[in-house]
């Protein structure tokens, strides 16, 4: 399983940003920080609307596809001003919330492209530059940082608890939190 580590996520986000010359740069900005933030598949981004995010509450139903359960993410500050500076400025008021020149949800097709465009101007192992990466990335992410299977599983809309597990494999993180907690008598052995 392959995910981005935190420097490489940063250095993902900061090309999005920085490319000032790209008139959708902070649409772009926005569906990648939500993506990775939601954990979503590349298909479940355009499935965004307008009414799925509760700007009072900051949260933002994620309907969810594969057969995983649909589910509203808490959104944190910075994502959250993100999202509302994005309706503002691209005058969202009803329909899709990430759309194409066209005015038709964003595809797959044009995320993926973003993904690999960006990937290797970020100098992103090649191995890694799927969009897919963001999904893994965030619950890696969330796994070291504490979180259990039950909750992880909850956030990502997993059916199965199967599923969720493969985020567990023991990270360098995790590994010396086990170890931490042996207490073998020295004695004994």
């Amino acid at each position: 399983m392959k995910y981005f580590t935190q420097k490489e996520l940063k250095k993902l986000f900061n090309v999005i940003e920085k490319k000032k010359s790209n008139p959708y740069r902070l649409r772009n900005s926005c569906m990648f920080n939500i993506g990775y933030l939601c954990g979503l598949r590349v298909s479940e981004i355009g499935k965004l609307k307008f009414d799925f995010f509760n700007e009072k509450q900051g949260e933002l139903f994620c309907p969810r596809l594969k057969n995983s359960v649909s589910n509203t993410v808490r959104l944190d500050d910075k994502r959250k001003n993100l999202l509302k500076r994005y309706i503002r400025e691209y005058d969202i008021k009803d329909g899709y919330l990430f759309v194409s020149r066209k005015k038709n949800p964003v595809s797959s097709r044009l995320l993926d492209k973003l993904m690999k465009d960006y990937g290797r101007i970020a100098k992103l192992p090649k191995d890694k530059i799927h969009w897919h990466t963001l999904k893994h990335s965030i619950a890696v992410h969330l796994a070291e940082s504490g979180a259990d299977v039950k909750e992880l599983q909850n956030y990502l809309g997993h059916r199965k608890i199967d599923s969720t597990m493969v985020y567990f494999n023991f990270t360098t993180k995790q590994q010396e939190s086990f170890y931490k907690k042996i207490k073998i008598d020295s004695q004994i052995v």
